[in-house]
């Protein structure tokens, strides 16, 4: 069973983690994402759910505007060749549907399958915004209350330059 955006907050309570969430109509690119969000505070990012040749999982977290290079990506982060993962996958390893990949569906891995990247850039930010686990919000959170999220999900993400 996926975790809910309540027991996502409930997570966040737990570990004193101070959030904002604004909510919005679905979005499911970052253009659409740019129109509705008005002047949201922070950083705003992208995750990207990806499988390796191997059948490694990596969740990949930059700025919106960040370019990215499959084939490069692969040697910075020391990967096989990668692709993006099936919705199914997502579904079953993350909990959410296409277009509300994020940092916070780390909740639903407790099995520690996904390698975690995040983009250098975007954690020398104080505050990054991101689904929180569905796109009709977007949740406001500072840079290393990510990090403790995540490291309590049992995740140890890699922060390297995209």
């Amino acid at each position: 069973m996926s975790a809910t955006q309540e027991d996502l907050f409930a997570v966040f309570d737990r570990l004193g983690v101070e959030t904002t969430t604004h909510r919005h109509a679905a979005v499911f690119t970052v253009d659409e994402n740019r129109a509705l969000r008005g002047e949201l505070a922070g950083g705003h990012c992208k995750s990207l759910f990806l499988k390796d040749k191997k059948g490694a999982l990596w969740l990949v977290v930059t700025l919106e505007d960040r370019a990215v290079d499959m084939k490069a990506l692969r040697h910075v982060i020391g990967s096989a060749p990668l692709s993006f993962a099936k919705p199914e996958l997502l579904r079953q390893v993350l909990g959410v549907d296409p277009g509300s990949v994020t940092p916070f569906a780390l909740i639903n891995d407790t099995a520690g399958r996904v390698n975690v990247v995040l983009d250098e850039e975007m954690m020398d930010l104080e505050l990054l915004n991101y689904h929180p686990l569905v796109n009709t919000a977007t949740t406001s959170i500072g840079a290393l209350d990510l990090l403790n999220f995540i490291g309590a999900c049992g995740h140890e993400p890699r922060i390297l330059k995209i």
